[in-house]
């Protein structure tokens, strides 16, 4: 099941970008605490960039030689980068906040609260030439932009699936309950992410299978909807082996057999060594998914490189290779010539009627997101109490 990613076709342009200076001046970000305004203009590069991000979205060649996508954009840009990866949206929202990067990958529900915090800056996006080409229903949404203002550019998306090994998971399941409901059969072998968020895979089932609590959004929960959320995680936890943050000591768990099934990126299910049996799906009830976003930092010390690295990773070419590596669909069409074969058809890229079924990660808050006005909905910080609770 190793995913081959095809090694760059040829060098990417990056775009000059040529004015006097960059100004950074406060201003409100609708609400939340000052981001500063966007870059007016862009001057000279400073030589280093530091990046926050998921695992798998800053290849240099350390992993595997001939995925290497940082190299080339240190040549052209002489913008040397350290990076450090994450694996849960509160660890890079934390890391973050220290004012130690230049720029995150964030997913949606991390991205809301950066911009909240003014820990991320706006961005100027006529400065960013390849913005152009990216997905419209990736832009301007509620994760990645305030009050008509953008503060990122979109990646690529996906969703987060389930994954069984085939020779103990017996039918082939095509609903969540067998983490849930029917988790009993396999005690001690299912695996679920380690985060908060995956509250929200608990309330994506309940909206199937317990309509009369009105469920409509997995991100806008009342009281009584988050208590029925938990109560369902806390019987699953009797039957977990593994929460992971860590997507290799997942991986790991698969090949020894430790978890047999349990939620999953495709970068898991790519990561797997050859003849591991297992099988990838989109369980009946439906999914959630991250759509992540490059954001620079407010107090970034390297703003230039920042807006260098935004341009470069939306490129057509290297989009496209750093989304396919991971399992994603890219964050534009042209991405799609630098993909292997069938690749884009199959995650469904630039089809938005798809990605609408998706419900990507986004940050609880006290006002519901499904519109509802006569009940408070509980903010992230009532869905972290409640996981600390779940997990004990």
């Amino acid at each position: 099941m190793n995913h081959a990613v095809p090694p760059v076709k040829r060098r990417v342009a990056l775009a000059l970008l040529t004015v006097a200076a960059l100004s950074l001046a406060a201003c409100g970000t609708g609400g939340g605490k000052s981001g500063g305004d966007a870059a007016t203009g862009l001057g000279e590069k400073e030589g280093t960039i530091s990046i926050l991000a998921w695992p798998g979205y800053v290849e240099d060649g350390s992993n595997q030689p001939d995925v290497d996508w940082v190299s080339p954009f240190e040549k052209d840009t002489g913008c040397t980068v350290t990076s450090k990866i994450y694996s849960t949206p509160d660890q890079g929202f934390n890391l973050m906040k220290s004012g130690e990067y230049d720029v995150i990958a964030a997913s949606g529900d991390a991205a809301a609260r950066l911009i909240e915090a003014g820990v991320v800056a706006p961005v100027n996006t006529d400065l960013i030439p390849n913005y152009a080409g990216i997905y419209d229903f990736l832009t301007m949404q509620s994760w990645n932009s305030v009050d008509g203002v953008s503060y990122g550019v979109p990646h690529g998306y996906g969703a987060n699936l389930l994954m069984y090994n085939t020779e103990v998971v017996s039918p082939a399941p095509t609903s969540w309950g067998v983490v849930f409901d029917e988790s009993g059969a396999y005690h001690g072998r299912v695996t679920a992410y380690d985060s908060p968020i995956y509250i929200a895979d608990a309330a994506v089932y309940l909206m199937a299978h317990r309509p009369e609590l009105g469920i409509r959004n997995p991100y806008a929960l009342d009281t009584e909807q988050l208590a029925a959320a938990a109560a369902l995680l806390r019987e699953q936890r009797t039957n977990i082996g593994e929460y992971w943050s860590n997507y290799r000591t997942t991986i790991q768990a698969f090949e020894s057999g430790d978890s047999v099934v349990g939620t999953t990126w495709q970068l898991i299910a790519n990561g797997l060594a050859d003849g591991v049996p297992t099988a990838v799906t989109m369980p009946s009830e439906g999914v959630t998914g991250r759509s992540d976003t490059w954001m620079i930092g407010s107090g970034a010390k390297s703003p230039n490189c920042a807006y260098a690295w935004l341009n470069y990773i939306a490129s057509p070419e290297v989009n496209g290779q750093a989304t396919g590596y991971v399992g994603e669909a890219p964050s534009s069409q042209a991405a799609c010539e630098f993909r292997s074969a069938g690749s884009c058809e199959a995650y469904h890229a630039g089809d938005a009627d798809y990605a609408s079924t998706i419900w990507f990660w986004s940050n609880p808050v006290a006002d519901c997101l499904d519109g509802r006005t006569d009940v408070p909905c509980t903010d992230y910080a009532a869905w972290t109490t409640a996981w600390q609770q779940i997990t004990g």
